[in-house]
């Protein structure tokens, strides 16, 4: 069984047990939080809006954190300018506990 879930602008498929890094959310370690899904796959595919609102994807915040960093470069020919960035985007990480419904 599994559900797709849309947060951040971004859409993910997940099962139950399953950790995915998501764009950051206020909440701390050990909150729970709330999804509902776009599409649920058990025997057969459920993506009936009106029995979509009724299900449920649960899930815990495991931590927050920074990915890895990404170097940014930016350099023009023949004029001697150059200029070196870097960043780390903010996530937070969640575990599937639950898919209700379906």
């Amino acid at each position: 069984m599994f559900a797709i879930i849309e947060t951040g602008g971004k859409q993910f498929k997940v099962a139950e047990g399953s950790l995915i890094k998501i764009e950051k959310l206020n909440k701390e370690a050990g909150d729970k939080i709330e999804f509902i899904p776009l599409l649920i796959e058990n025997d057969s595919v459920i993506s009936d809006p009106k029995i979509l609102n009724q299900c449920k994807v649960q899930g815990s915040v495991v931590k927050n954190g920074l990915h890895k960093k990404i170097d940014v470069f930016f350099y023009r020919n023949k004029t001697n300018e150059h200029r070196r960035l870097g960043h780390r985007q903010p996530f937070t990480e969640i575990k599937i506990d639950k898919i209700i419904g379906g």
